[in-house]
C-alpha cells in the first residue's frame, strides 16, 4: 500500500473516473441531496483526495444494474475521452448472477476494457466481488465468484493495477455492513471500503471503522421474520424485473457525468448546495 504515488499528468491535471455498476454508484449509502439520491465509497474517495491535494476532479459514470457489456459501451469512451488520471473500475458482478454466463468469455471482455484503461497511462484501481452470504439458492454462484476474483488477481497483476482484494476483508462478514437488501453496502460498508482504497492509494485520511458490539443473535422467530420481509422486499421484485427484461438503471443517468472540481471544504455536496434535492433511492 502507498506504492502508487497519485502524480498529475503532464498538463498538471488529477482527475479521477468511477466507472461500474451499483457498487460504485453507491447504492445502499443513501444522501438525499446528491445525485440518483446516494453517495458511496467513490464519493468519499474523492473528498479525501481533494483535502490532500487540492485541484482533484472526479466523474462517476456508474449506474446500477448494468453489466460489463454496458460499461464497455457506455462509459469505456466517455471515460477516455476525460483523461484520467485515476480510474476505478468494478464490473461484471452483476454478469455473475445471471444464468448462462460465460465466465470465460466475460474475463476475456473484462480483461479487454482493463487494458484500454491501462493505456492511458492512468492508475488503475481494480476489485474482487466479495462472496455475500446472502442464500443458499445463489451458493452455486459461488463458483464463478471464485474463477471471477482470481482472474481480476491475474489481471490486475498482468496491468499493474492496483487491486483492492474486497473478498478478503474481513470486516464485511458483519451484517450491518450490508443494507436491507443484502446485496449492497451500508453506508458504513461504503465509509469502510472508501478507506481501503484510500489506503491502497497511500493518500491520508480519518476514515475509521465503527466499533461495534457484536451483532445480538436473532431468534428463530426474528429471522424467520427478517426472511419474509427481505424475500417480499428484494427477491421477489427482482426476479419479476429478470423477467419483464427491465433493471432499475434503465432510467437513470450518470450521478457525476462530467468532471467537476470537488471542493477542499464542504465536500460534493458544496456543489449541489442551491439544486433541487436528488430523487429517492431505489437499489
Amino acid at each position: 500500500m502507498g506504492s502508487f504515488p497519485l502524480l498529475p499528468d503532464r498538463n498538471g491535471r488529477r482527475r479521477f473516473v468511477a466507472l461500474g455498476d451499483s457498487f460504485t454508484e453507491g447504492v445502499g449509502d443513501r444522501s438525499k441531496r446528491l445525485p440518483n439520491g446516494v453517495r458511496g465509497w467513490a464519493d468519499r474517495v474523492a473528498e479525501k483526495l481533494a483535502k490532500a491535494e487540492p485541484g482533484w476532479e472526479y466523474a462517476n459514470l456508474a449506474i446500477r444494474s448494468k453489466r460489463l457489456r454496458h460499461i464497455i459501451d457506455e462509459q469505456l469512451e466517455p471515460a477516455l475521452a476525460m483523461q484520467p488520471t485515476l480510474v476505478t473500475l468494478y464490473a461484471g458482478g452483476n454478469d455473475i448472477l445471471d444464468f448462462g454466463t460465460d465466465v470465460d468469455a466475460l474475463m476475456a471482455e473484462y480483461e479487454s476494457l482493463v487494458a484500454r484503461l491501462a493505456a492511458t497511462g492512468a492508475t488503475v484501481v481494480l476489485f474482487t466481488g466479495f462472496d455475500v452470504k446472502v442464500s443458499a439458492v445463489l451458493e452455486p454462484l459461488k463458483k464463478r465468484n471464485i474463477a471471477y476474483n482470481r482472474r481480476v488477481r491475474e489481471i490486475a497483476a498482468r496491468y499493474n493495477a492496483v487491486l483492492v482484494d474486497y473478498w478478503c476483508f474481513d470486516a464485511f462478514h458483519d451484517r450491518r455492513m450490508w443494507d436491507s437488501d443484502r446485496l449492497h453496502m451500508s453506508k458504513a460498508g461504503h465509509k469502510y471500503l472508501a478507506g481501503q482504497v484510500l489506503d491502497h492509494l497511500g493518500v491520508p485520511h480519518k476514515i475509521s471503522p465503527l466499533e461495534w458490539e457484536p451483532p445480538s443473535k436473532l431468534s428463530l422467530r426474528e429471522w424467520e421474520q427478517a426472511q419474509r420481509r427481505w424475500v417480499h422486499d428484494w427477491v421477489l421484485p427482482l426476479f419479476g424485473r429478470k423477467l419483464r427484461g427491465v433493471t432499475l438503471g434503465d432510467m437513470l443517468s450518470p450521478r457525476w457525468p462530467e468532471p467537476v472540481k470537488v471542493p477542499r471544504k464542504g465536500g460534493l455536496k458544496k456543489l449541489l448546495e442551491k439544486a433541487p434535492a436528488a430523487a429517492p433511492e431505489g437499489n
